[in-house]
């Protein structure tokens, strides 16, 4: 479990291709020596599993599931990851319930300045879109986001001067493609009160819903 609040923007130093996914390695200023082989750290809002460590660097594993619904099919020696190691039970949850795993891809519409701030319009798919509401929160590459717009095509985010200076979020393009973690309580919620795709009032009236 995560916060969606960036420790650090490390860099991807290595990759190892494998038939059933990728071992990556990422160069990082989070203490490796504080990093346990099994302990979960989010890349680029991708729960991975770390599997090695040396003092400056941690490795770790990414199923085939994960590569293909995520940005990492593409990823390249050099890029900048956002990291965040898993939450510990009395943490501050400054950011919002982020679990690590991806959704889908979105592309980055428009950067379009406002002051200090810069809005970004990301597109996306209607499958993670009708999960995305005004006012809600987002995880992008593994950044909590709070929603300002959503339209039939993707939704639009505002990021502050600290945000564009501590994640990688700011050195996107038009073009580019960013991991997408919608919250997770929407997807229990449709879960819950639909059946066979459409809205359940059986159980709307059971639970004191319908009058």
């Amino acid at each position: 479990m995560f916060t969606g609040l960036i420790e650090n923007v490390g860099k991807l130093k290595g990759i190892e291709r494998q038939t059933d996914g990728l071992v990556v390695e990422i160069a990082t200023a989070i203490p490796t020596g504080e990093l346990a082989i099994g302990d979960s750290v989010a890349c680029d809002g991708a729960c991975l599993t770390v599997v090695a460590t040396t003092a400056t660097t941690f490795k770790a594993e990414l199923s085939h599931e994960t590569v293909a619904r995520t940005s990492w099919k593409t990823a390249a020696v050099g890029r900048p990851v956002n990291l965040e190691r898993a939450l510990k039970l009395g943490d501050r949850l400054g950011g919002h319930i982020v679990s690590g795993h991806i959704d889908a891809v979105g592309r980055v519409a428009r950067c379009n300045p406002r002051g200090r701030a810069l809005d970004i319009v990301i597109h996306c798919e209607h499958e993670i879109l009708r999960y995305i509401v005004e006012k809600g929160s987002i995880a992008i590459d593994g950044i909590s986001l709070t929603v300002n717009t959503v339209d039939t095509q993707g939704f639009q985010i505002t990021l502050i001067p600290h945000s564009q200076g501590a994640t990688t979020l700011a050195d996107k393009r038009p073009g580019d493609v960013v991991n997408l973690e919608a919250d997770v309580l929407g997807k229990y919620v449709e879960k819950l009160i639909m059946k066979d795709g459409k809205i359940d009032r059986t159980f709307l009236a059971e639970h004191g819903f319908l009058k």
